[in-house]
């Protein structure tokens, strides 16, 4: 298993490559990522995360070339159309209106959704995933099951 942040450049070391899009927002979102992660230790997974170690929230939201900010949500893309699963997961602390972005964005590649009951907009979630044969679960437990199946 390897794991790839920003701004490494993404690699899939020969595995399956797993982006893991969704709530982050910073001291309001559990690490759930991480949760995953230590969840499939020893599968033949490369996991792509976003979640920046180095991130500062004082970044302009600069589309330049070249800039923090730019590098990120390129990185942060192109991830997302190399991977073999998208995984967005939506905390029910959060709003996430970019991983609201992404999942429409994405709808048409091997994507899975887990959006527990609370999130603000899982109505709109479940209709969207229900109209374009997004896969869904109902819990982390569920994701990582699916994942763990996936890769299998």
């Amino acid at each position: 298993m390897k794991i790839v942040k920003p701004p490494a450049t993404l690699q899939n070391f020969g595995n399956t490559t797993i982006f893991l899009g969704g709530s982050i927002e910073m001291g309001k979102a559990q690490d759930w990522q991480n949760d995953i992660i230590e969840s499939c230790h020893g599968l033949p997974i490369t996991f792509w995360n976003p979640r920046r170690d180095d991130w500062d929230s004082s970044w302009k939201q600069d589309p330049t070339p070249g800039t923090n900010f730019h590098g990120q949500v390129t990185w942060e893309l192109d991830a997302q159309e190399k991977a073999d699963l998208c995984v967005y997961y939506f905390d029910p602390e959060t709003q996430s209106p970019i991983t609201l972005l992404e999942v429409g964005l994405f709808k048409d590649k091997n994507v899975v959704v887990c959006c527990p009951e609370g999130f603000w907009r899982k109505g709109n979630i479940d209709i969207t995933c229900q109209r374009y044969d997004v896969p869904m679960v109902k819990s982390l437990t569920d994701l990582i099951l699916y994942i763990k199946r996936f890769v299998k």
